[in-house]
């Protein structure tokens, strides 16, 4: 085997059509050897070469006769010194941070820990067992693939509605999806799922985690596994358990699945875990960073650096103060935007990646970089805005540029529509954008993703259906997940033959579908609530993957019903300008003496005053937006007009009848759509009935636009 010095970036294994070149990162080890291996499964490798080379810190070779499909690995050499902070172990082979592909799952034993697994000095005393059996393998990539035309499609924010889905769990009961293709990212771009996405108007899908995830060991013993994928230990590999023809061909079926996704016109999001790893506490395996520079890599404590510092609740977090983890997270980014096209991110537990000292910090080096690349400069940032550590939750704290779950608005909407008391004034505050929480760092209405339900939490149906977690399939005495949700059961607590009650139940399902359509910011909706998909009451369904958390295709009338009413109100959001302003509304005229381009409105046709809006008891609220209110432009930058909408919504617990406004011109209005589903006609001068726990969407004047002068209030 010839070696030859090589270089020292770019890091990772990468193949320059002639041989590889080898480079990783470590501060602190006194050696390290690059093992190969013949097959993904050997223990023992067919070569142990001593990388000699160390520049600024990385070590490098060349390895002239090496070729992709190359399995490879590191052993790294320095102290075991946990009390120090330095847990080296040559016995234990590595993960290339940097590696393109791996092999797959880890194989579970002792021989995967650095410490003598039982020992009474816990994780002090080493641990001399070879772990290469049981720890995957990394690829050698051969990065060609034919990308043709395919471009970012770089969807304004304001045209954007996000679907959350989970790469296996959306296709593999889909019977129209070819049965070798269901669960992997070729299902997932497949002419059915396409179809149905299109049709509901999403333009981009959020996928749960796929750089390749660790399954912890207490899930494997119990039969279970990571669903979800927040346990990562690869931030460069899609994952090969998503590959519909298995090892060697993730990558190229991941290129194929965001091609195809783009010339249907829909981005690509990936969640990304970036604050942490699958290797958890000090007493947690060594697979990867852990070996290779535990005090550059992991959030250490202070003043006893054998623990780690914790914001994420998974047993460690990334060391943000260190340059090299910074670049390790950029260089991923990147990657996944240049070399596998993908249009953003989602970042997980996102305060971790501010936290510098111990506070989040706005001015983090982090959000530095981010704002300074200029291959981010286009992409999407989503951020959770919230984690575990102290002062963690961040709703509104991050700046320009970013895009937030809006927590605030999943919780107004679920109070809301439950029928809780002295919800009006909040409400109109999340269907207006969130300016409150987001216009005082300069973003506009695109910051706030709106959302009722994600992957976490109970589903759409589970929030009508369950008011108690039911979480024991998990294995933790139903002691996992939260447990103030935010629902109501309508009568019974889970599935019930009951006519009336399910009336109710799929009536406010169709209400608060609605109300996501028609809120000004960025819509999210969770993949099967379209179709009230189930968990059965499993609230944190993580270790789950089975028909729990699968979505099933097979479809009752009220769920087609369903089906049919989200499409219609997705229709009516991309037909409606009014609907998706990219900024905020002013509450003034939008001419000198003429109409606010938003006035709220009360039962009886007239604005809302200070008194209606501290009324706890009303449940009752419209809002009326202003055909010439909308802030959309073609290309030359001239105003495109919209028609003017009556959104009216009532969760009380009786009908209420809502007087239309008073109107110069026509007095009709055309009804739109009605949670209540039921016909929909033409209302002249007179009012509109809106049934208990519904809404109703209508436009002034029948099919006309609106001309100033016929606007008044």
């Amino acid at each position: 085997m010839r070696v030859w010095p090589g270089q020292p970036y770019p890091l990772g294994a990468n193949w320059d059509g002639q041989g590889v070149n080898f480079a990783i990162f470590s501060e602190n080890a006194t050696s390290i050897e690059l093992c190969l291996f013949d097959r993904d499964n050997d223990s023992v490798e067919s070569h142990r070469i001593m990388v000699r080379e160390r520049t600024d810190q990385v070590w490098h070779c060349y390895l002239p006769d090496v070729r992709p499909g190359q399995f490879y690995g590191y052993r790294v050499h320095g102290p075991y010194d946990p009390n120090s902070g330095n847990r080296f172990n040559p016995a234990k082979l590595l993960i290339d941070p940097y590696a393109k592909a791996i092999t797959g799952e880890i194989l579970w034993s002792n021989a995967l820990f650095a410490y003598k697994v039982g020992s009474p000095n816990e994780d002090l005393e080493l641990d001399p067992d070879n772990s290469a059996g049981g720890v995957p393998k990394c690829v050698v990539i051969d990065p060609a693939f034919t990308w043709e035309n395919d471009r970012p499609l770089r969807i304004p924010w304001n045209r954007t509605v996000i679907y959350e889905c989970h790469t296996k769990g959306m296709t593999i009961l889909h019977p129209e999806v070819p049965q070798p293709l269901r669960g992997t990212y070729l299902g997932l771009c497949s002419d059915p799922i396409l179809e149905h996405l299109l049709a509901l108007g999403v333009t981009a899908v959020e996928l749960l985690p796929v750089h390749q995830f660790v399954v912890d060991r207490h899930l494997a013993e119990l039969n279970l596994t990571n669903y979800w994928g927040y346990n990562s230990i690869g931030f460069f590999a899609p994952d090969v358990r998503y590959a519909a023809k298995g090892l060697g061909n993730q990558v190229h079926e991941f290129k194929s699945m965001v091609k195809t996704f783009h010339s249907a016109g829909i981005e690509v999001i990936l969640d990304v875990v970036y604050n942490h790893t699958g290797e958890g506490n000090h007493l947690g395996p060594t697979l990867s960073l852990r070996g290779i520079d535990n005090r550059a890599y992991y959030r250490l404590d202070g003043n006893n650096p054998r623990f780690y510092t914790d914001f994420t609740g998974t047993g460690n977090s990334l060391n943000m103060q260190h340059p090299r983890t910074i670049q390790l997270i950029m260089d991923s980014l990147r990657y996944w935007v240049n070399d596998m096209h993908v249009d953003g991110f989602r970042f997980d537990l996102a305060p971790v990646l501010a936290r510098e000292l111990h506070d989040v910090d706005r001015l983090s080096a982090f959000f530095d970089i981010i704002h300074q690349d200029p291959t981010l400069a286009n992409v999407k940032l989503i951020a959770e805005p919230w984690d575990v550590g102290p002062g963690g939750y961040q709703v509104g704290n991050f700046p320009i540029r970013w895009a937030e779950w809006n927590g605030r608005y999943r919780d107004s909407v679920r109070h809301y529509w439950r029928g809780d008391p002295g919800q009006v004034s909040d409400l109109a505050s999340r269907l207006a954008g969130s300016s409150d929480i987001y216009e005082p760092s300069g973003r506009g209405s695109y910051a706030s993703i709106n959302f009722v339900t994600a992957h976490d939490g109970f589903t759409l149906h589970d929030l009508v259906t369950y008011e108690q977690k039911h979480n024991e399939a998990n294995g933790e005495n139903n002691q996992d997940g939260h447990n103030d949700n935010v629902s109501r059961n309508w009568g019974v607590e889970g599935e019930t033959d009951d006519p009336n009650i399910l009336d109710r139940r799929f009536r406010v399902m169709r209400s608060i579908i609605a109300t996501l359509a028609f809120s000004q910011g960025v819509p999210m909706l969770s993949h099967g609530d379209e179709i009230a998909r189930t968990q059965h009451g499993n609230n944190n369904a993580y270790a789950q993957d089975n028909e729990i958390t699968w979505v099933h295709w097979d479809l009752n009338d009220r769920q087609r019903e369903l089906l049919a009413f989200t499409r219609k109100c997705m229709n009516l959001r991309h037909t409606h300008g009014v609907l998706r302003r990219r900024h905020f509304f002013r509450g003034e005229p939008t001419y000198k003496g003429g109409p606010k381009d938003l006035s709220w409105i009360r039962s009886d046709g007239r604005e809302m005053t200070d008194a209606d809006w501290h009324n706890g008891d009303n449940h009752a609220l419209g809002m009326l937006i202003y055909g010439e209110g909308t802030d959309e432009t073609d290309d030359r930058g001239r105003p495109i007009k919209g028609d003017t909408l009556l959104l009216v919504l009532n969760a009380s617990e009786d009908h209420v009848t809502f007087d239309m406004p008073a109107m110069n011109g026509d007095d009709s209005w055309a009804e739109l759509t009605d949670s209540r589903s039921r016909e929909l006609g033409v209302i002249g001068t007179g009012s509109v009935d809106v049934a208990p726990f519904s809404l109703v969407l209508l436009r002034y004047g029948g099919n006309r636009r609106v001309s100033n002068e016929e606007f008044t209030i």
